[in-house]
């Protein structure tokens, strides 16, 4: 497996654990630690799609 299989595979999982974050989110009162939590995995994301596209500048992967 070489490095750009390991980041899609890194962003895959990423992407999946931030999706579920949200499902968990209540709609009122988010508490502090939970919103950071959420913009730490969307940091990491960005990172990840970032080191993805400088080794592969053709490919497809944008951010939301």
């Amino acid at each position: 497996m070489d490095l750009l299989e390991i980041l899609e595979e890194r962003l895959k999982n990423l992407e999946k654990k931030i999706e579920e974050t949200k499902l968990h989110l209540p709609a009122h009162s988010i508490k502090p630690p939970v919103m950071m939590a959420l913009l730490d995995l969307e940091d990491e994301r960005d990172a990840v799609l970032e080191k993805i596209n400088s080794l592969n500048p053709l490919s497809t992967n944008k951010n939301n």
